[in-house]
Parts: structure tokens; C-alpha cells; sequence
């Protein structure tokens, strides 16, 4: 489902060079729950924004779902993003001034039909019926991040990734997110978790450590 041959990112300030990702290989399978964990300044964060279509790599191959993302034209990896691959970042990323219901429909954007029923649905499903109209200065920061992932499984992508999820959470919500994220693998999706901690591990199938843009075998 998800594929790196050789994956590089290589930044050349005006003296010397950093290599975010050094020689990458990576193969997550379809339905894998896989936690990449390393310390803050390892390369998770470019690994998962380069498999999230979103950060041309400098040399390597990146498949996703069998398809060659970076041999796509920015409008078509756009496209590819919304109906392949659901996002859940540590600061949320969520509209201040609309409620976790409308944030949950951004998601939506773009395409026909009425999908609140299935908004509504799914932050049930979370938890947040009793919420939903609320703004994100008014939720905590477990019932944001669930409002983020309520927002990720709209589209019904087969795969999650997740960059540093419950970093802010407190370990009883962090435990709470994991859960609903391994429900999701359970269905049949895909999930690709980067941290640095260590909650993740009970919930994935594998580990892999990440130090110096490398990972470790």
C-alpha cells in the first residue's frame, strides 16, 4: 500500500547539505498498522509528508496504493490526496471559527452530494455528537483531535497518516485516538503513525526506529 525505494530529501543551505531522508526503504502492507518512531529532528515528519504526496523527494521511487505520486501533475497528487489518504497532524489544523461539524465537512469540498448525515455519523461514532456545534476553543484537545479524525475518515480514504497524533494529549484521550485509529485498521485501512513516543506501540503491528533520516533494520 505504501512504498519507498531508496528515498532521499536533501536541503543545500548556502554551506554544506542536510539529508531529511537518507536511502529510504519502506513497505507498509494493505491493512498494516505501522508506528515509525525516532526523536524530534529524525526526518518522520518529511518521511510522512513525502508518502502523503505532499513533498517531492530528491531521488527515490514512492508508490502509494500502485500509483507513482510524484509521475502525477500537483492538480492530479491534489486529487489523489483527497481520495486516497486521510491526514491527523498534532496541532489539529482546525478552522477557529467553524464548529467540528463544519470542520468535518471541509473535507467534503468539492464534491456533490450531502454528506452530513455521514459527518454527523462519524463524530458519533467518536463521541462528539454533543459537540458537534462547538468551536475548537470550546473542545479539548482529545475532543479536537477527534474532530481531526472524524474530519480524516470522511472521504473513507484507505489510509491514515498521523504525525504525532496524541503529542498533545494527555494519555487517557491518547489512548482514545489510538483506539479509534486501530478500529479503522480493523475495517480494513492502512495506518501509518510517526512519533516519538512510545504509546503507539501497543496498538501497531510493527515498529520501526527512524534516526538521521535513516531507517534502522
Amino acid at each position: 500500500m505504501l512504498h519507498c525505494e531508496q528515498v532521499s530529501k536533501i536541503y543545500r543551505p548556502a554551506k554544506g547539505e542536510v539529508r531529511s531522508l537518507d536511502g529510504v526503504e519502506l513497505e507498509v502492507g494493505r491493512g498494516e498498522f505501522v508506528c515509525v518512531r525516532g526523536p524530534s529532528g529524525c526526518g518522520k515528519t518529511t518521511l510522512l509528508l513525502t508518502l502523503g504526496a505532499m513533498l517531492r523527494p530528491t531521488s527515490g521511487g514512492v508508490r502509494v496504493a500502485g500509483q507513482e505520486v510524484y509521475a502525477l501533475s500537483p492538480r492530479q497528487r491534489a486529487r489523489f490526496r483527497a481520495a486516497k489518504l486521510g491526514f491527523v497532524f498534532q496541532m489539529f489544523h482546525l478552522v477557529p471559527y467553524l464548529s467540528a461539524l463544519d470542520n468535518v465537512l471541509l473535507a467534503a469540498r468539492g464534491k456533490s452530494g450531502d454528506l452530513q448525515d455521514q459527518a454527523e455519523g462519524l463524530l458519533a461514532q467518536l463521541g462528539l455528537t454533543a459537540r458537534q456545534h462547538h468551536r475548537p476553543a470550546e473542545l479539548s484537545a482529545g475532543e479536537r483531535q477527534r474532530t481531526a479524525l472524524a474530519r480524516a475518515l470522511l472521504n473513507h480514504p484507505p489510509v491514515i497518516l498521523a504525525d504525532e497524533p496524541t503529542g498533545n494529549l494527555d494519555p487517557e484521550s491518547a489512548g482514545e485516538v489510538f483506539k479509534h485509529l486501530k478500529t479503522f485498521q480493523q475495517s480494513g485501512g492502512t495506518v501509518l503513525v510517526v512519533t516519538h513516543g512510545a504509546t503507539a506501540e501497543q496498538y501497531a503491528d510493527r515498529v520501526v526506529e527512524m534516526r538521521a533520516g535513516k531507517l534502522l533494520k
